[in-house]
């Protein structure tokens, strides 16, 4: 049986009922509850954006659902927090696998998401108490890039070893402290690569593209190596500030899924779920 938040409404019509009171507390519903009461749901609910609410909305929801002894898989497309699975100061929380805690024990028995950042390969795993199920759309943006190139053939290469699966090349990636102030930033220093690009069109994907600071490093950095043509995809576009509109200014393409909505979004999730449906 399936459940779909109005947060999926762009890809499936919502059976959930998500409001939000006046002072900003979250309001869930789950309408005609009796009929899922021992099912097997899944349950279709974005964790992003406004990834706090988001988060506290799946927990009623899985409560409610444990509640009545349901088995869940969460299909989310994008597991927020998943940058932070590592400790770079003394003091910082381990973030991805908290929120991957926090899911298992709200009632999520398997999740379901698209190039999780700390997974680097497609598959089954365990991460902290919370089974994945990990899809990458690399060869479906592979794919699509083909039409955008048209008769060229092109090189793929990842801005960053982390997304090193996805590609055929990769980059080696060096940020910087973060930046003082409010925000949580670290500048990308250095990015260095060992292979010929010069005289060729070149494909650069990556899991996310957030503010476009690695994706901007990385075209500036194989035109100046003598590529020819460059265009850009990702599974995840955030697209924060003013990165969309620099990334089109500076290369042929630039795409994403609809894991995330935005103005590029053109390749379907639901293309990969068929078996969640």
């Amino acid at each position: 049986m399936r459940l779909i938040s109005p947060n999926f409404a762009d890809l499936e019509k919502p059976n959930l009922e998500i409001k939000t009171f006046p002072d900003g507390d979250s309001y869930v519903r789950v309408p005609g509850i009796e009929k899922f009461s021992g099912q097997e749901v899944t349950l279709f609910h974005r964790l992003y954006p406004n990834q706090n609410s988001s988060l506290i909305e799946a927990l009623f929801i899985l409560k409610t659902l444990k509640k009545i002894k349901c088995t869940v898989t969460l299909v989310a497309p994008y597991l927020p927090y998943s940058r932070q699975d590592k400790i770079f100061l003394e003091g910082e929380t381990e973030s991805a696998k908290i929120v991957c805690n926090f899911l298992a024990e709200s009632g999520v028995d398997e999740l379901v998401t698209f190039d999780c950042h700390f997974l680097k390969k497609e598959g089954a795993k365990k991460y902290g108490r919370l089974k994945i199920t990990n899809i990458s759309l690399a060869n479906t943006l592979v794919e699509k890039a083909k039409e955008k190139f048209g008769s060229s053939e092109f090189l793929t290469i990842s801005p960053d070893q982390g997304a090193a699966y996805m590609a055929s090349n990769s980059m080696k990636k060096k940020r910087g402290n973060y930046e003082t102030g409010v925000n949580a930033y670290r500048e990308v220093k250095e990015l260095n690569f060992d292979f010929d690009v010069s005289g060729k069109s070149i494909l650069i994907i990556d899991d996310m593209v957030s503010t476009g600071g690695t994706m901007i490093k990385a075209i500036e950095n194989v035109k100046k190596n003598g590529a020819k043509k460059v265009g850009c995809a990702a599974t995840h576009g955030f697209f924060l500030n003013d990165s969309l509109q620099k990334l089109r200014s500076m290369c042929e393409f630039v795409f994403v899924s609809n894991s995330i909505q935005s103005p590029v979004s053109q390749v379907n999730i639901m293309d990969h779920l068929g078996g969640y449906l």
